[in-house]
């Protein structure tokens, strides 16, 4: 059995399971509560470390869990690695603190043989803004797990295979993304609250032209699979590193939505 191993924990999240079930129970009752019209089929997280924006991932994550999907399929932009099209993880499992999360290797070649983008490139899967989304996913869901790390990539054709998961309601879909990055506090906020508008009206022209997002691209994949199948957007939770570190001079952007189906509360 070969592992997709851990390269972030004591980092970006803890690698101590009591440590780390502490921070969600945290999380959790720090939150306001939020009454959700959305039947969730994706979520849009952060992926920074957890003192900084696990509680914005958390709030899309608790709201979610009721789903018990067969298969997560976290997608996420490379960040240390050059790529061309994605990667797909075809590891046997994914090593989490809480324990691993086993990966669903025949659908992954599935996959790689139906799409041309897509391959497997260990080198591109020691990445953050995907490993940064497994322990919520231990946590909340327990399921099985696909990793997609992408690069240069069109949109159009990421939400191709967007659209062909979302079609089975087994999958769920996290696209990980933070927003802008070393702007002052006041120059992240007007630029972070552009970005956030675009998603929540599904602005795919705004998004595209005034967005500041690492995981841009994967978020329009979603938006344009959203548009297809008339799901609703809401948002969430928005906060920047500036509450933590309480510097005004350098900030990153972080916040989160639930995608999916209107449903009459």
């Amino acid at each position: 059995m070969i592992k997709n191993k851990m390269n972030f924990s004591g980092t970006f999240y803890p690698d101590d399971k009591k440590e780390l079930l502490k921070y969600f129970e945290i999380f959790t009752l720090n939150e306001e509560k939020i009454n959700l019209d959305i039947s969730p089929r994706a979520i849009i997280v952060p992926h920074a470390g957890y003192i900084y924006s696990g509680s914005v991932a958390n709030i899309a994550y608790n709201l979610s869990k009721e789903k018990k999907p067969k298969r997560v399929i976290v997608i996420g932009p490379s960040h240390r690695y050059y790529l061309k099209g994605a990667s797909l993880s075809i590891f046997d499992s994914y090593e989490t603190p809480l324990g691993d999360l086993h990966i669903d290797k025949e659908f992954c070649l599935k996959l790689i043989e139906k799409y041309d983008f897509l391959d497997f490139d260990e080198n591109a899967h020691m990445e953050h803004s995907t490993e940064t989304q497994m322990p919520f996913i231990k946590n909340y869901f327990n399921s099985e797990v696909l990793e997609i790390v992408y690069g240069k990539i069109d949109a159009k054709d990421l939400s191709l295979l967007i659209t062909e998961l979302l079609k089975d309601k087994d999958n769920f879909l996290v696209i990980s993304t933070d927003l802008s990055h070393f702007y002052t506090l006041t120059e992240a906020n007007i630029l972070d609250e552009i970005c956030i508008e675009a998603i929540k009206n599904q602005d795919l022209d705004k998004l595209t032209k005034s967005c500041e997002a690492c995981g841009k691209e994967g978020v329009k994949a979603l938006l344009i699979t959203a548009k297809e199948f008339d799901y609703k957007v809401k948002f969430l939770d928005y906060k920047t590193s500036f509450d933590v570190t309480k510097d005004k001079s350098k900030v990153v952007g972080y916040a989160s939505f639930v995608i999916g189906e209107s449903i009459v509360i």
